[in-house]
């Protein structure tokens, strides 16, 4: 290209790299700081492995606002098409220089992120090659974390080989929106500043992971408030959402953060040839009454579930291998659903395995899912940052509990026997560390930590399962690689 480019980087401008699939990506380009000023002329470069580039172009007109009733910030959505499957592809989200523009013969641009994805292969890989990895995280915090979570991310991702994430699922509180006392504010203009702020430096922490392989967000709780949707929570911070102009504020802000940043669907499914299928449900945004989706969406999760030729994977916000909870909400809060997805995951005698977060620790269990020969496999990540301070108190260590499943009453709605959880003895629960009094960090927590899930074919007609935790606070080796946390990966066969 004979188009001079200035090559800089600045994390105030964003590059998100959202779902890809064999042939196409989706690519996020913009800024969430309110005083970058917008481009007139921008584009999107997307460049193959033998040196091809195209060309997205962007002007004023294509750029969209994250935020209602707010003018500063903005962002596009280029949806690159006719990519290879399996294929590796760098990208730039560059800006022309007007300045120059009238004593240049050619255009000047300069580069405001990069980053790269690879497109989903037609078929999981062979036994004897590097698996189809996923990188699974949630709940990050930012006031601690000092850049370690991307760092680490970075460095796994960038040396390649059996460890390095072909895509990344985010399975939600990307932000905290509900923590400290200036949630207390009533005027719905800084409620709706308090949270376009905290998508800016949450994202401009997470920059690293975001340009990093296709990345599926879904929201939990934080990303609204504690327990949303509901506002019956007695936190001091919360005490204003039972005014209904504040609730209304913070409701209208917080979803389009949803929709419009972590780009996240109701539900939606894809596949690697016919050896594994994925769903993406969003089991939080929809929450009213006793239902965690309406009706139709939760027709089309239960249809994925029932019509299972194959291994399933699963990413929702909350696990499914919970107690009962009183306090704040899960999803046996929702008995009715609760038992007809369990229903629906037991019927086509197939595996599932289920990605989650929200819990403050990490951990790997497995149960036997009905009576049709398939079992549910839970992996757990959380946090990729802890919370700190009052909020610390917050923070959990690993729980080896239910010890059956499902609970008696469930499993009498479906017909099913109770069965043990295998926790392995808790071999596969990430590491804890104390807590000091009066620190940051109060209460003893889970080491804030990423997993790896990879998937390939085993050679006799299923797949092959093996998932690792990473501590993203502690590094070594050449490449300053993310220390593995469990002693052993863990390795399981589906079918």
């Amino acid at each position: 290209m004979s188009q001079e480019t200035l090559n800089t980087n600045t994390s105030q401008w964003s590059l998100a790299i959202h779902r890809v699939t064999q042939s196409t990506a989706e690519i996020w380009v913009g800024t969430l700081f309110p005083f970058m000023k917008m481009p007139e002329h921008a584009r999107v470069v997307i460049r193959d492995t033998d040196g091809q580039e195209t060309e997205y172009f962007l002007n004023r007109g294509d750029w969209q606002r994250p935020f209602r009733q707010m003018n500063q910030r903005f962002f596009a959505l280029v949806t690159v098409t006719d990519l290879l499957p399996g294929v590796q592809y760098q990208v730039r989200f560059e800006r022309r220089i007007e300045a120059l523009a009238d004593i240049r013969p050619e255009p000047l641009w300069q580069c405001l992120r990069d980053g790269e994805f690879g497109t989903l292969p037609d078929s999981l890989p062979d036994k004897e090659d590097a698996p189809f990895i996923i990188g699974l995280g949630s709940c990050f915090y930012n006031h601690r974390d000092g850049g370690h979570a991307a760092a680490a991310y970075k460095a796994i991702y960038e040396a390649g080989g059996n460890a390095s994430p072909d895509i990344t699922f985010l399975s939600g509180d990307q932000v905290y929106l509900d923590i400290g006392f200036d949630s207390l504010s009533l005027i719905a203009k800084e409620i709706r500043e308090r949270i376009a702020m905290d998508y800016a430096v949450h994202w401009q922490a997470l920059g690293s992971i975001l340009t990093r392989g296709g990345t599926w967000m879904l929201p939990d709780d934080h990303e609204y408030w504690n327990d949303y949707p509901f506002y019956d929570s007695l936190l001091p911070t919360l005490l204003p959402l039972k005014l209904s102009p504040v609730r209304r504020a913070w409701s209208r802000g917080s979803r389009d953060g949803v929709s419009n940043i972590q780009r996240s669907a109701i539900v939606e499914t894809f596949s690697i040839g016919n050896e594994l299928s994925f769903c993406v449900a969003d089991l939080r945004s929809y929450r009213r009454g006793k239902r965690f989706l309406p009706d139709q969406p939760f027709a089309r999760l239960c249809d994925w579930a029932r019509n299972l030729r194959c291994p399933g994977v699963l990413l929702v916000s909350q696990p499914l291998i919970v107690g009962d909870q009183s306090l704040e909400r899960n999803l046996r809060s929702f008995p009715e659903q609760y038992a007809a997805l369990l229903a629906a995951l037991g019927s086509s005698g197939h595996d599932v395995v289920l990605l989650s977060g929200d819990v403050h620790f990490g951990r790997i269990a497995s149960v036997s899912l009905g009576a049709q020969g398939g079992k549910l496999v839970e992996i757990i990540s959380s946090p990729l940052s802890n919370l700190t301070g009052l909020n610390g108190v917050a923070t959990a260590t690993p729980e080896l509990k239910p010890k059956a499943f499902p609970d008696k009453a469930t499993a009498a709605q479906l017909g099913w026997p109770v069965t043990e959880v295998d926790y392995r003895n808790g071999g596969w629960t990430v590491s804890t560390r104390p807590g000091f009094l009066l620190s940051a960090y109060p209460k003893a927590r889970t080491r804030e930590h990423f997993m790896t899930v990879g998937f390939r074919r085993d050679g006799l007609g299923g797949v092959s399962l093996e998932a690792n935790a990473w501590r993203v606070r502690e590094r070594s080796g050449p490449n300053n690689m993310p220390v593995a946390d469990f002693p052993q990966p863990f390795i399981t066969g589906l079918h």
